[in-house]
């Protein structure tokens, strides 16, 4: 609800900007504001991945992707988040989301995000994300044909799989109980 506002306000400026293809990446320039920080004085690390929503968003609207999205009732949602740090954004200063699709599976599209001051990595994150249908994955088949078929060159970082392997919980109909010593058992065998 906090970026709620900045989002909508986004939504429209992203519209007026240079249009891109999905495929492409997208450069989104930002302020830090005194909402995005904690007692530190810097962003806080829960709030990057709130900014970096902006940055998809920003990609989405500006391939026209976000007008097919909403006319199919399609909603974005995140499956699965990582992210390193690597210097803090201050109060007031500019720095820029970059963002782009790295590539896609049957059953996500994978981002990768970077907060970008003055040519510098500050963050970088992946995230992968599903799009749903009344509660439903949208099939691979669906995105492309709505989305367009990637570049040739676009493969999945290898890698990728492993991570959404290893941090992946449960589907939401396999039950998970909160047991911290079978956690702890799973992780050791």
């Amino acid at each position: 609800m906090h970026l709620l506002l900045r989002t909508l306000l986004m939504l429209f400026t992203s519209a007026r900007r240079s249009a891109l293809t999905i495929w492409d990446s997208s450069s989104l320039p930002l302020r830090v504001l005194p909402t995005d920080i904690d007692i530190a004085m810097h962003v806080n690390n829960g709030m990057y991945f709130s900014l970096m929503d902006l940055g998809r968003f920003d990609l989405m609207v500006r391939s026209g992707v976000w007008k097919t999205m909403r006319r199919r009732g399609w909603s974005p949602v995140a499956a699965g988040e990582t992210i390193a740090f690597r210097k803090s954004l201050q109060l007031w200063q500019q720095y820029t989301i970059e963002t782009k699709i790295i590539g896609l599976d049957a059953k996500a599209i994978y981002f990768e995000q970077r907060m970008v001051s003055d040519g510098e990595i500050y963050a970088r994150a992946y995230i992968a994300t599903r799009l749903v249908n009344k509660g439903r994955p949208v099939s691979q088949e669906e995105i492309l044909r709505e989305f367009g078929q990637p570049p040739a060159d676009l493969v999945l970082p290898e890698w990728i799989h492993e991570w959404r392997e290893t941090n992946a919980l449960p589907g939401s109909r396999t039950p998970a109980p909160h047991v911290w010593d079978s956690l702890t058992r799973e992780r050791k065998s």
